[in-house]
C-alpha cells in the first residue's frame, strides 16, 4: 500500500508539470491572452470558465485560439464557459485570447479559469482503463511511463530548440563580425581617399 502512494504521489507531482489552472483577469475593454510554446503531435485540452460576484448574472465573454502561424482552432462568443481540445500540428506558441463582449462592458473587470492541460495530462485514463482492462498499481504505473514519455519528448524538443537557437546565435555572430570587418574597410578607405584629396589641394594651392 505504501509503494502504491508513493506512485500515485509522484504521478500527481510529474502531472502538475503538464496542466495548470490559470486565473485571468480580464478588462472590460481590451484583450487578455496566454500563450504556451508546445511541440507537434501533442494533445491539448482546456475549460474555461467566468467568474463574477453576481453568478445569476454573469457577464459572456469571447474566446480565441490560434496556432504559431495565426490559424483559429477555436473561436466562440457570447459564453460563460467552454472547452477547447486539439493536436499541435506545428510546434510553437499556442494563443488563447480572451475578451468581454460589448453588451457586458459595463459589468467591469472579470475573472476567468482557465484549466490548460496538455500531453499526458489530457489523456481519458478512465477511458484506457475500461479498454485495456487495467486498474490500480498497473493503472497508475502506466500513467508514469506516459509521464515520463511526455518529460523526455520535451527535453528533446528543448535541446533541439536550444540547438536552433545556437546555430542562429552563430551565424549572427558571424555576420556582425564581417560586417565589422567591412564598416573598418569603408572608414579605412574613406579615410585614405580624404587625405589623398587634401594632399592634391594643398599641392594645388602650393600650400605645401
Amino acid at each position: 500500500m505504501g509503494r502504491e502512494s508513493e506512485i500515485v504521489v509522484l504521478i500527481v507531482l510529474t502531472l502538475c508539470m503538464l496542466s495548470e489552472a490559470i486565473w485571468l483577469s480580464v478588462p472590460s475593454t481590451g484583450t487578455k491572452c496566454v500563450s504556451e510554446e508546445i511541440q507537434n503531435n501533442v494533445v491539448v485540452l482546456a475549460d474555461y470558465v467566468v467568474v463574477y460576484e453576481h453568478p445569476s448574472h454573469l457577464p459572456t465573454i469571447s474566446v480565441k485560439v490560434t496556432t504559431p502561424y495565426g490559424n483559429n482552432i477555436h473561436h466562440k462568443e457570447n459564453v460563460t464557459h467552454g472547452q477547447f481540445a486539439f493536436t499541435t500540428q506545428e510546434a510553437g506558441n499556442y494563443l488563447a485570447c480572451f475578451w468581454v463582449d460589448g453588451h457586458n462592458q459595463a459589468a467591469g473587470e472579470i475573472s476567468v479559469n482557465l484549466d490548460w492541460k496538455t500531453g499526458i495530462a489530457a489523456k481519458d485514463w478512465e477511458s484506457v482503463a475500461r479498454k485495456e482492462k487495467i486498474e490500480g498499481v498497473e493503472l497508475e504505473l502506466r500513467k508514469l511511463e506516459g509521464a515520463v514519455e511526455a518529460i523526455h519528448e520535451n527535453l528533446i524538443y528543448l535541446k533541439t530548440r536550444e540547438a536552433e537557437m545556437r546555430t542562429v546565435s552563430e551565424k549572427t555572430n558571424a555576420r556582425v563580425a564581417w560586417y565589422s570587418i567591412m564598416s573598418l574597410g569603408v572608414c579605412i578607405t574613406v579615410s585614405a581617399l580624404q587625405l589623398w584629396h587634401l594632399k592634391r589641394f594643398f599641392q594645388k594651392k602650393k600650400l605645401i
